[in-house]
């Protein structure tokens, strides 16, 4: 009888260990799944804030932008009337081929600035590619423009 009376009692124990261990594992486990979702949540909110940041440029950083390429816009306007007037110096047979360079050069800024002048700084607008392909063009700009004033007579 008392064998019967601990088998009993060891199998009621032990059921009730693993009725009790399983919905602790499972109250843990949605807990867990409930800590990830608010997690990826606020991943979601950050990603979108970052977003939303990269976007559009303050007001006083689109202004130095803009009075930053007025002038470089303008130092190449220089540049090319320079080209143009050493052009007509020379008197070589290559100046044809040259003023379509310069010309070339002339519209590739004039396209530059009227990209900036049409740019709309607002939330629909992605200001950090914007001002990379700016970089971009202007760095090319500049290249062709120091390129055309090198001379190769060596």
């Amino acid at each position: 009888m008392k064998k019967t009376i601990y088998t009993l009692a060891l199998t009621t124990f032990m059921a009730g260990s693993v009725l009790v261990g399983c919905q602790t594992s499972t109250k843990k486990e949605q807990e867990a799944k409930d800590k990830v979702a608010d997690a990826r949540g606020d991943v979601q909110e950050a990603k979108e804030e970052l977003m939303e940041a990269r976007k559009e440029a303050t007001a006083e950083e689109w202004q130095t932008f803009k009075n930053e390429t007025a002038a470089k816009v303008n130092e190449n306007e220089i540049r090319i009337a320079e080209l143009k007037a050493k052009m007509k110096k020379t008197g070589n047979s290559i100046d044809a081929m040259y003023a379509k360079k310069i010309e070339e050069l002339e519209q590739k800024n004039n396209d530059i600035e009227a990209k900036v002048e049409t740019y709309k700084n607002d939330r629909s607008s992605d200001w950090e590619s914007f001002k990379r392909e700016y970089n971009h063009d202007m760095s090319e700009l500049g290249k062709a423009l120091k390129d055309m004033t090198v001379d190769n007579k060596n």
